[in-house]
Order: structure tokens, then C-alpha cells, then sequence
């Protein structure tokens, strides 16, 4: 089966285990050993949820009411949400518009 500009027919016709043969018989795709997964630099889900986004930092600060600095401070790993914050981020990530309508329709100060 052809699909945009890759010919699949021999890969479709190889078993798994013939796959699996192949990937490991190429020096440069090679599993990653547990050495190589400790000396990798792990990408913040903080970052991971901004960028699904599709906002920068100022923008999602502002959109959450969050400080710009304690959100890069999240990002380059500098000091971790607390637990508070890191369920006000899962809500976030689970539903970013209704945590936007909440802020923007919330309860009114009344002084």
C-alpha cells in the first residue's frame, strides 16, 4: 500500500518479528539503554501542556493567571508546582476552555 512518498508493500509484508530484526539491524535507530534514558533531559509537563496549546509562556501566564516567573521557573525545572498547582494544572490540561471561562466568569469582587 502507497501512501504520500513512501512505498510500505515491504514493510506491510514483513512479519513483527522481521521487523523487529530489521529496526535492530540498523546502527543508527538502536534501542535506548536505561544509561541513555537517565542522561536524557526530561521536557516538563508543564511545557508539554503549554505548547499543546499552542501558546507561549507570557500567553499562558496571563490566560491562567499564573506569574510568568514561577511559570518558567516550572519549566526549566527550577522549582516544582505544588500540590495545589499541580491539580490546577491537570485541570488545565483536561479542559483548558472551561478553566479560561471559569477565570473570566468567576465570582466578582463586590468592595
Amino acid at each position: 500500500m502507497k501512501t504520500g512518498k513512501h512505498d510500505w508493500s515491504r514493510l506491510d509484508a514483513m512479519t513483527g518479528e522481521q521487523r523487529h530484526a530489521a529496526a535492530l539491524a540498523d546502527p543508527d535507530a538502536q534501542p535506548l539503554t536505561d544509561a541513555d534514558m537517565d542522561r536524557m533531559k526530561r521536557v516538563p509537563r508543564m511545557q508539554i501542556i503549554r505548547r499543546a496549546l499552542g501558546l507561549t509562556q507570557e500567553e499562558f501566564a496571563a490566560r491562567f493567571q499564573i506569574p510568568v516567573g514561577t511559570l518558567r521557573d516550572w519549566e526549566q525545572g527550577a522549582k516544582e508546582p505544588d500540590q495545589a498547582a499541580r491539580a490546577y494544572l491537570r485541570a488545565i490540561a483536561g479542559d483548558a476552555a472551561a478553566v479560561q471561562r471559569a477565570l473570566e466568569n468567576g465570582p466578582r469582587r463586590t468592595d
